[in-house]
């Protein structure tokens, strides 16, 4: 008779094909409003992490911030490029068009008469 073996589980891969970076601007253009601390928690890290990236995103002209009351309002620069050499010739509006879709072809809205 043969005995079995305990079934053995794969430990959880701990890599992602996106960055932090681009899970912040996921995060902007899903809720311009969002706060570091909301940021945070929907990607996974500290607020202060999430208040480095968003410094990075601004510095280097992807986002950029405006002040309404109390509150910051965030604005994606579309035209911003991927920063790896290898698709640097691309911009990311067209990338967080297809990562915050549901998978459906939006339909084009036609013009009121």
């Amino acid at each position: 008779m043969k005995t079995q073996e305990p079934q053995r589980t794969r430990p959880a891969s701990t890599w992602v094909f996106l960055t932090n970076h681009a899970h912040v601007l996921l995060c902007i253009a899903r809720d311009s409003q969002s706060r570091a601390r909301d940021i945070a928690d929907q990607v996974g890290i500290t607020e202060r992490a999430a208040q480095r990236i968003l410094a990075d995103l601004i510095a280097d002209g992807y986002v950029t911030r405006t002040k309404v009351g109390r509150r910051n309002r965030y604005k994606i620069n579309p035209r911003g490029h991927l920063r790896h050499p290898v698709f640097r010739e691309l911009s990311i509006g067209p990338l967080l068009e297809v990562l915050n879709s549901d998978g459906q072809p939006k339909r084009r809205q036609s013009p009121r008469p």
